[in-house]
């Protein structure tokens, strides 16, 4: 899973960074709310760990600009020392999956976490499907078809074609692609033109329409061109 800590305790942040990386996960971390909010808007996570007092925006408004101006759906998991009723019920009222008081195992953490985006990607509705000419992405099963023919991608392949069928017909740029593939963590090397290659081919074959389109200098679109 790709999992966002916003948490000021500098401690907690190395132990839960440490011990979720070590399970496997990609981790980003912030230390206040407001870059947490920057980065939790700004890229696609597969949930967030969110502290509720944190300095320059506390974690309820974190959650609920998340959810509003944001509309971000990403599972979030507030995880802080308030253990009162009214606390937990104005949380989970803002958006929340789920509730838990410090201290609490780092291992209960984890599997809170991938109970969580389970249930999401068990749930999520039929017809939650992205669509693009004859190209589907369904999301509840990460299935893509371009008419009858079913495409398989890779994670990054996935993470590049679902943003953009979100943007189409619109411009994606490289950064913003880069982004969605590799987080902060951009590789030095020309990777994404890698990527786009092999999601081109596995998007096209003829007699099929052109759909994946590089526009010079500035990225790459998804559309039907009439």
């Amino acid at each position: 899973m790709s999992i966002l800590i916003i948490e000021d305790n500098a401690q907690l942040a190395a132990n839960l960074y440490d011990y979720l990386e070590g399970c496997g996960h990609n981790l980003d971390a912030a230390p206040d709310g407001l870059s947490g909010l920057h980065l939790a808007a700004s890229k696609d996570y597969d949930a967030i760990v969110l502290d509720w007092n944190l300095p320059r925006l506390d974690g309820l408004t974190v959650l609920r600009r998340l959810r509003g101006e944001a509309k971000k759906k990403v599972p979030v998991i507030m995880l802080t020392a308030r253990d009162q009723l009214s606390d937990k019920i104005d949380g989970f009222e803002s958006g929340l999956d789920d509730y838990l008081v410090k201290p609490v195992a780092l291992p209960e953490i984890e599997v809170r976490l991938r109970s969580l985006v389970a249930r999401l990607r068990q749930s999520a509705a039929p017809d939650d499907v992205l669509t693009v000419g004859d190209l589907q992405f369904h999301m509840g099963t990460m299935e893509i078809h371009r008419g009858d023919r079913r495409i398989v991608l890779t994670r990054t392949g996935r993470r590049l074609l679902e943003l953009l069928m979100r943007e189409s017909p619109q411009v994606v740029s490289r950064a913003k692609l880069e982004r969605a593939a590799w987080g902060d963590e951009v590789p030095g090397t020309d990777l994404l033109r890698s990527h786009m290659y092999v999601l081109r081919r596995a998007l096209e074959q003829a007699p099929e329409t052109t759909l994946l389109h590089t526009v010079p200098g500035t990225g790459y679109r998804l559309c039907v061109l009439e």
